[in-house]
């Protein structure tokens, strides 16, 4: 078969197929465009979430804990947060098997101080072996 044979056979195929200059061009410019607007998405993303910093900041840390008695553990604990910001925290008493024995909610109101330490009292089901925060939010 001649040259020209099978390059007229190639182009009827690729015509055919749609597999023409116009459309590798336009399969390019498409591929750009999804990935500008992904790193525009993306690069937005990042600034919102790298400024957003005005009531997203809350630290809660174990101070400690002391075993009263068999029904009764007390917790210590801090909390870090902006100023005139409200809290709640949730602490727990555990069981020397780490079942979950003792739970309160506490709510704290907004104070001047940035961090703020707490102490609190858990009545338990069982003697409990330790004391600690589960989990602080913003009230």
């Amino acid at each position: 078969m001649p040259e020209t044979a099978i390059q007229s056979s190639a182009a009827t195929l690729d015509q055919r197929y749609g597999r023409t200059p116009n459309r590798k061009r336009r399969d390019r410019i498409i591929v750009a465009v999804s990935a500008l607007l992904f790193v525009a998405v993306f690069a937005a993303w990042v600034i919102w979430a790298g400024l957003d910093n005005g009531q997203g900041n809350l630290d809660a840390q174990d101070i400690g804990h002391r075993v009263v008695d068999d029904s009764t553990v007390t917790i210590t604990w801090q909390v870090s947060v902006s100023t005139g910001t409200a809290v709640a925290c949730a602490l727990q008493a555990q069981n020397e098997a780490h079942a979950i024995v003792g739970w309160k909610i506490v709510e704290l109101p907004p104070a001047d101080a940035y961090t703020r330490q707490y102490t609190e009292t858990v009545r338990t089901a069982q003697r409990a072996v330790t004391g600690l925060i589960y989990r602080c939010w913003l009230a």
